[in-house]
């Protein structure tokens, strides 16, 4: 966003903001950067969780192509 946009979005919509100095703003900008997100955690993952990932897929496909969602049943 410009940053003449970004002001008066500012003004607008958080005047309670519009004295913070701006370590605030780079603190929130870090803090929103470092959350964790999906990307991030499938990404740190080790080759052990990728292997049950997998192994979890491929069962799944299995009985997706069986047309069998169930066990049968035991009598």
């Amino acid at each position: 966003m410009k940053p003449s946009k970004l002001q008066d979005y500012l003004r607008r919509c958080h005047p309670d903001k519009t004295k913070k100095d701006l370590k605030y703003v780079q603190t929130l900008k870090d803090k929103f950067q470092k959350r964790p997100t999906l990307d991030r955690m499938f990404a740190s993952t080790s080759q052990i969780n990728d292997d049950g990932l997998r192994a979890s897929y491929n069962i799944s496909l299995l009985i997706a192509k069986s047309g069998k969602p169930q066990l049968p049943e035991r009598s």
